[in-house]
């Protein structure tokens, strides 16, 4: 057995303890990412050589080591607590954070038994790295945790990676991080590319190379352990992980390269909590002056917000729902403007059953940041992969793996766009034949669907009662588009 397999099974056996008690996967990942912290920074502060104090003395691991009983959740309460006021990444890392181990003696063999046991610190970063990736993945794959919708296939990660080529010189970001997937893996793949590295780009590597916004504070904490834990930043310095919508304004920074899956669902909205303490969940339009379109649906705004950051020259692959194909209105608005400002290059059409969120029909958008050229599109040719006809995946009996990308891996050509060569699954479109479409709809197919001759080849009912709800919905969001360019219309002609 590995010592990763080892770390995590030793890990995850507790796990099935705590769930008795109501503690849930990623409540139970929350308190690992604690005690990690605290013992990693404990491991630092007592070595022979450079010893370093992360954590100020009274929030140390020795004081968890000599509570007991009910001081010791007294201890930790209180050890929580000041950790979220300091700055930085232990501020991120213990940002509303909050002792979810009622039970004082599970807490204290979890302490002892299984933290303390081990010397993290001499364990190298792959090995802790890769143990905190599996339990991430083993909390998305659990049902009842809804960790899912932040976690990306990886094999679907390293193909994208593997066609963008991030570099040492690029400044990264993934403006819905999650557990920060993409950042891990674009971090990896500049680091191994590097023969050899000057000290301000060994320095710009674990520093300034990646960026990562994400929303959810819970899920925030557990991307800013898995950069540390992977050697991304450093325990004292600043976390390359933002907590904050990014949807809410334009931060002012800009990007090389843009590399994310934005959260499923299609409405933003905010929660407004009244004076009877109740929470209401309400519907908002984004309205930004860098937008060209006023929509509340979330993946349309990311597309917008992602036009925004990106760097001249800068580089994006976005995981982006069908709905944001053909979606009239707003949608079309985006689309029309992302061809003709943009070099919408490239379309990996995704197969489904292979992420969490059952039935989800997704794709993934690759397209450059130029500088204005009034008069004539950047796009010339947007090229489709169809890895979704006749292709069918499941979760667990057959799972997407990296070599399932391997065709499209080869024929995207990074660097080489005009060597390209089109076969069955790999088609190229012009500018004229994109923009002459309905609506300039990107739903683009040409391959047969066997499916549809084949009664054996269907889908599973769970699958194919998802699709058409995503139909249903696609078609409502047309209709709501008619009837508010409809109302805007009357508006205009009463006045």
């Amino acid at each position: 057995m590995t010592d990763a397999r080892r770390l995590v099974d030793k890990l995850w056996s507790y796990c099935d303890v705590l769930r008795d008690d109501g503690v849930g996967v990623i409540d139970y990942t929350e308190q690992l990412t604690y005690l990690l912290f605290l013992k990693m920074a404990h491991e630092r502060a007592t070595r022979k050589l450079a010893a370093e104090q992360i954590v100020p003395p009274e929030y140390s691991w020795t004081k968890l080591l000599d509570a007991t009983g009910p001081e010791l959740e007294v201890t930790y309460a209180r050890i929580l607590t000041g950790l979220a006021r300091q700055p930085g990444m232990i501020g991120t890392i213990f940002r509303k954070a909050q002792n979810k181990i009622s039970d004082p003696a599970k807490l204290r063999r979890l302490i002892v038994d299984l933290i303390d046991g081990e010397n993290w610190s001499s364990t190298g970063t792959d090995l802790k790295g890769d143990a905190y990736e599996s339990l991430l993945a083993k909390g998305a794959s659990d049902a009842g945790s809804g960790a899912g919708q932040y976690f990306t296939p990886r094999a679907l990660i390293q193909a994208i990676v593997d066609v963008m080529q991030p570099t040492v010189a690029d400044h990264v970001v993934d403006p819905a991080c999650g557990t920060g997937g993409f950042l891990l893996v674009a971090h990896e793949y500049a680091a191994r590319e590097a023969a050899s590295m000057t000290p301000s780009q060994r320095d710009h590597l674990q520093e300034g190379l990646v960026t990562g916004y994400e929303l959810v504070d819970g899920t925030a904490r557990l991307a800013a352990m898995n950069m540390l834990l992977h050697g991304i930043g450093t325990a004292n310095g600043d976390s390359p992980i933002v907590v904050q919508d990014s949807l809410v304004a334009d931060p002012g920074g800009r990007w090389t390269m843009v590399l994310t899956n934005p959260p499923f669902g299609k409405k933003s909205s905010i929660t407004t909590v009244g004076s009877d303490g109740r929470e209401v969940r309400e519907d908002r339009d984004i309205e930004r002056q860098d937008f060209v379109a006023t929509t509340s649906n979330k993946q349309l705004n990311f597309v917008q917000h992602i036009m925004t950051i990106l760097d001249i020259n800068g580089r994006a692959a976005v995981v982006l729902p069908d709905n944001v194909l053909f979606e009239g209105g707003a949608g079309e608005t985006i689309r029309r403007k992302l061809l003709t400002d943009y070099d919408l290059h490239t379309m990996l059409r995704l197969p489904t059953g292979i992420f969490y969120a059952q039935g989800v029909k997704a794709n993934v958008l690759f397209f450059d940041k130029k500088p204005a050229n009034p008069g004539r599109p950047w796009t010339e040719k947007l090229w489709v992969y169809d890895l979704r006809t006749n292709q069918h995946f499941t979760l667990k009996q057959n799972p997407l793996r990296r070599e399932h990308l391997d065709e499209f891996v080869d024929v995207f050509e990074p660097g080489r766009r005009g060597e390209r060569v089109d076969s069955e699954r790999w088609k190229p479109f012009t500018y004229d034949e994109v923009v002459a479409r309905d609506k300039a709809n990107l739903d683009i197919t040409w391959l047969r669907d066997e499916s549809l001759e084949d009664l054996d080849s269907l889908p599973s009912p769970d699958v194919i009662a998802r699709e058409i709800v995503e139909d249903l919905t696609a078609a409502l969001a047309e209709f709501e588009a008619v009837a508010a360019a409809l109302e805007a219309q009357l508006g205009v002609d009463a006045r």
